[in-house]
């Protein structure tokens, strides 16, 4: 189970077997189960999970009570509420798992331990926040420039392997568009390849 996440943090940085050896002490498996909740509204995010297996989604309840899905996460990806986590303050996301995952998690006390020990890992995390930002950034362009066939397309481009395990309604949601919407997109491009 140690083998992937060690590839990963690896492609960041040279680490010792020994250092690894601190790495996967200090890491707790765990598994979830297809729909459980592994962070609610309100509550104090106290993990950062890594992704061994499954497919996870972020999300949030806006005034109209709608689900809207900032984030899929699914293998060799991290996923958490980074505010929450770092300040001790109550999230506004929902973290669900949308298939049997099992995940590999840090509490903020572990990492602490395991910066102090591996002062190499803070390279590791400052490049997993790096990434997330330029993601989000990204995506906000993306959202604010593209048309929604665009937005579908590189969707479909960037995350070809979410596309086959995501329900529509919640790739819609993510696209910021109706479901009714998204199928009339997809029945315009399918039009078009024909």
């Amino acid at each position: 189970m140690f083998a992937v996440i060690n590839d990963y943090v690896s492609r960041c940085a040279n680490f010792s077997p020994d250092d690894l050896a601190v790495f996967n002490r200090l890491l707790k498996a765990k598994s979830v189960k297809r729909k459980q909740l592994l962070l609610r509204q309100g509550e104090v995010c106290d993990f950062e999970a890594y992704i061994v297996k499954g497919c996870i989604r972020t999300y949030y309840i806006d005034e109209n009570g709608s689900e809207v899905i900032l984030q899929f996460a699914v293998e060799d990806w991290w996923v958490s509420d980074i505010g929450s986590f770092h300040e001790h303050k109550p999230s506004l996301l929902y973290i669900e798992a949308m298939e049997d995952s099992e995940l590999l998690t840090l509490n903020p006390s572990r990492k602490e331990e395991l910066l102090a020990k591996v002062p190499k890992f803070e390279r590791v995390f400052r490049l997993m926040v790096q990434r997330h930002l330029s993601a989000l950034e990204h995506r906000l362009i993306r959202t604010i420039a593209q048309t929604a066939e665009e937005r579908y397309l590189e969707f479909v481009r960037q995350y070809p392997k979410i596309v086959l395990r995501v329900p529509q309604h919640y790739i819609a949601s993510y696209l910021g568009m109706t479901p009714e919407f998204l199928s009339k997109v997809r029945k315009r491009l399918a039009t078009r390849k024909d």
